[in-house]
């Protein structure tokens, strides 16, 4: 109930030209949309779960939730059709909610590029595993064990490629 009420008032708060961006991505594709949807979900609450100080701020927890969003958005959407196509949604989707809901850039960069990691990793395995059999498990050990090499994320140049970033918050 809480996660509707969450969802309810974002909504609530967005302009009428961003409600119409967000729907002009949404309602052509209403199976993706509802699984990313639960995605959001799956990811926010395993990420709270595990690192409840700082998987809503711009910690290492927030990485991980960024990456592993991604991951399950593919997860699930490359169930019901091709991971390109999957791919496609979620990079749109993700940026989308980048666009919509700004943040500074520095954070903006640390969430794109924790996304990308996310959807990185998944396309990594595809050639290993049908992608029918993927598991939510298959990313949160995976990804928990990427946070050990994570960096600091202290300027717009940095270049962390291949690694979770996160801003030191201290």
């Amino acid at each position: 109930m809480r996660t509707f009420k969450i969802f309810f008032n974002t909504i609530r708060s967005m302009s009428f030209k961003k409600i119409c961006r967000l729907l002009s991505l949404v309602l052509p594709h209403p199976l993706f949309s509802l699984l990313s949807f639960y995605a959001t979900m799956q990811a926010f609450t395993i990420a709270q779960k595990r690192f409840p100080e700082t998987a809503s701020n711009n910690g290492i927890g927030n990485a991980f939730r960024h990456a592993l969003w991604c991951a399950f958005i593919l997860m699930y959407c490359s169930k019901i059709s091709s991971p390109e196509k999957a791919l496609d949604f979620c990079k749109r989707i993700t940026d989308m909610h980048e666009e919509l809901f700004p943040n500074k850039p520095l954070e903006t960069k640390m969430d794109l590029h924790n996304n990308k990691i996310g959807m990185d990793y998944f396309m990594e395995l595809l050639p290993g595993i049908h992608r029918q059999f993927f598991e939510k498990g298959f990313f949160i050990d995976a990804l928990i064990d990427k946070m050990k090499d994570a960096k600091v994320l202290k300027n717009l140049d940095d270049d962390f490629a291949g690694h979770l970033v996160y801003l030191d918050e201290k």
